[in-house]
Order: C-alpha cells, then sequence, then structure tokens
C-alpha cells in the first residue's frame, strides 16, 4: 500500500486507505524531512493541507486523531503512532487532556510522557494520568517479578527424606537405585525403592543493593525501571533495598519503593547532575562493604566534580563494594554515556555498561547467593 504524495500520481485510494492516509498525514506531516522528500505534504496537524485522499477535515483533534487509528490500524501500530507524537513531535495533549487520556490506551511511551509533564497537569487530569501510569508499572512489576522469582529460586540443598511427598520426588535417585529390576522383556522398570529428598533454601548473609537514579531527562527510563526493579527487589530475603534519586541534590527514596506508581508520580525529571554528591550519600548508607552492591544508573556526565566522582567509586571498590555504574537499565539496555568517564571507573574495578532489569536482578541474586 503507498499512501502520501506518491498515492496522488494517477491514484485512487479507498475510502478506508483515503482515512489512514489523513490519520498518518496529520501526525507526519509535521516532519520537515519527510515534506522536502514529498513523501507528506505539509502538516495537516499543524494547519497545512490536508494528505491526498484525504476525506477528514484538514485539522483534526487529539482525540479525533486517536479514534481514527484505534479503528484503522491493528494494535501495535496504533502503539507506534503515539509513541511517535509523544516521544518525535511532543504532542503533550496525548497526556495533558483528560479527553484525550480517557481513550489512550497505556503504554511505557505514555508513562515517559506523563512523567515529563504532570507539572503541566491539573488535579483532575493528574488523576487520569495517575491511572495509567498504574495500569503499566502493574504490566511491568509483573513480567519483572517472575524474572526476579527465577533468579532468587537460589540453589537449593538436597537431602534425603522420609517424608513422601510428590513434590519431593527425587526421579534420577530413584531410576539408578532400581536399575536392577528393570525387565527387558516387558521394558518395564520396576520400583521398589521409591527415594524423595528435602529442600532447603541456602543461608545467605544480609546484602544491601543501593540504586542511585539519575534524574536527569535523558535517563527517563531508566528511572522507571529502576523504581519497579527495586519495588519488585525489596523484602527479598537476605537483600535490603535502597533507591537513591539525584539530580544537584539527593533524595532518599527507599520508604517509598513498596509504591513504585507514587514513587515516580514525586519524582522530577531534568535539572543538572552532580554524580559525585549520590556517590558519597551512598557510602554512608554502606553497613558491610564486602555485602553491598552500588548500582550508579547514570549517563555519567557530571555537572559537578569529575575528581570527587571518581574519588568516592574508588573508595567504595577498596572497601570491597560491588560497583556498578549502568549507563542504562532498561528493556533495550542500549546506552549513550560519557565514554571518557566510564573508561575511568571501569579502570578503578568498576563495572560499566548497561543492563535490563532482570539482568541486575540476577546479578544481584548471583551475589547473595554466592
Amino acid at each position: 500500500m503507498i499512501l502520501g504524495a506518491p498515492a496522488s500520481a494517477g491514484t485512487s485510494l479507498s475510502p478506508d486507505n483515503a482515512s489512514r492516509d489523513a490519520a498518518l498525514d496529520w501526525l507526519y506531516g509535521r516532519d520537515d524531512d519527510l515534506a522536502q522528500r514529498g513523501v507528506r505534504k505539509g502538516g495537516a496537524g499543524s494547519g497545512g493541507p490536508k494528505g491526498p485522499g484525504g476525506s477528514e477535515d484538514s485539522v483534526l483533534t487529539t482525540v479525533d486523531w486517536l479514534d481514527g487509528i484505534t479503528r484503522l490500524f491493528p494494535k501495535e501500530t496504533v502503539e507506534r503512532l503515539t509513541r511517535d507524537a509523544v516521544d518525535r513531535y511532543q504532542i503533550h495533549d496525548i497526556v495533558t487532556d483528560p479527553k484525550v487520556l480517557e481513550r489512550v490506551e497505556p503504554s511505557p511511551a505514555l508513562l515517559k510522557a506523563v512523567l515529563r509533564t504532570k507539572h503541566l497537569m491539573d488535579p483532575k487530569v493528574l488523576e487520569l494520568a495517575r491511572k495509567l501510569v498504574a495500569a503499566v508499572v502493574a504490566e511491568m512489576m509483573r513480567k519483572l517479578a517472575t524474572e526476579v522469582r527465577v533468579a532468587f529460586s537460589g540453589t537449593r540443598l538436597r537431602r534425603p527424606s522420609q517424608v513422601r511427598l510428590a513434590r519431593n520426588f527425587d526421579v534420577k535417585r530413584t531410576l539408578r537405585g532400581n536399575l536392577g529390576h528393570y525387565q527387558p522383556e516387558e521394558r518395564k522398570l520396576y520400583i521398589e525403592d521409591a527415594h524423595f529428598f528435602t529442600r532447603s533454601r541456602r543461608h545467605v548473609d544480609n546484602w544491601q543493593v543501593i540504586l542511585l537514579v539519575d534524574q536527569s531527562g535523558s535517563m527517563v527510563s531508566s528511572v522507571i525501571h529502576s523504581a519497579v526493579t527495586a519495588a519488585c527487589l525489596w523484602g527479598l530475603p537476605g537483600v535490603r533495598t535502597h533507591l537513591v534519586a539525584f539530580d544537584t541534590s539527593v533524595v532518599d527514596l527507599t520508604s517509598d519503593v513498596t509504591d513504585p506508581v507514587d514513587l515516580l508520580m514525586k519524582v522530577q525529571l531534568g535539572g543538572g547532575t552532580d554524580i559525585s554528591r549520590a556517590v558519597s550519600y551512598a557510602g554512608e548508607l554502606v553497613a558491610n562493604p564486602r555485602r553491598t552492591i552500588v548500582a550508579l544508573i547514570s549517563d555519567l556526565y557530571e555537572g559537578g566534580s569529575d575528581a570527587g566522582l571518581l574519588r568516592g567509586a574508588r573508595s567504595l571498590i577498596e572497601q570491597g563494594c560491588r560497583f556498578l555504574a549502568l549507563c542504562a537499565l532498561d528493556e533495550d539496555a542500549n546506552p549513550a554515556f560519557n565514554r571518557e568517564m566510564g573508561e575511568r571507573l571501569a579502570d578503578l574495578g568498576a563495572f560499566v555498561g548497561a543492563m535490563t532489569p532482570g539482568e541486575l536482578a540476577a546479578f544481584v541474586a548471583e551475589a547473595v547467593n554466592s
């Protein structure tokens, strides 16, 4: 299917395809690069002419557009279009207009948009936005909680048991112990002695996991996933979790970890960055360095003191802390960061890179169960 300017060359669009073209033009007609290449003829959404073959009014409201794309496109396409609307074209009324919020499907892209624009919302809109945030966070929690459970199932010690429970049936030991009872002509193994085991979780010493989260605007996805990760780690046996957000100041959000929705609605994105101050604060929280993981989640563009950051990181590492400099903590783990600072931290013994929340949970689990 060809839409946009090329479709006008001797091509007659069906009513549905004309509507699809108008919906795409409302959004992508804002793109100067596409317009210059003749793919889109100006921006219907910004007062320009409508796309070829379109039968709708030349200026659509965001509500009309959302209703249209929901009817005209599959769910995956709708999610892509709304993501482009909020991320690429900064169409803020998708998350600040109550009529739009009532229609929009919750998604991670819209969650990020809410966090960026919540300061623009009146109380009624903020309440609707909070419901959207809650829906997205609940889905993220559900997915990550499964990964955390798998990571923390841990190595279990198996000991023989006289308690004959089906869930503790020791298949391998039973087969080995009864091989002498195999009847080749019948191709059957007769079990005379069934074996069972008891499960006991390995004892673990208490570990601290300190998440230091950069609140700068570029780190919004990592802020979201840090909140969800902290909530999933909270209360696990052998793990004490701290969540600390920072810009030029440091805010300890540990008391809010159990309610990631409320926590995210309190986050203030933007502002400067003083990483050294956050690392120094982490040093004050450490109880047992050799049982502590400090995860600095930042793009490493220091607005404070480079020397102070390196000095603080060196101190934690030399004491025995495991120091992670995570330049991204999200589902993509695709970092953009200050590589020079990353190299300097790596030279000190820090792990520098990116992780998904599940990978961080697995790292913590391996340390705790080692």
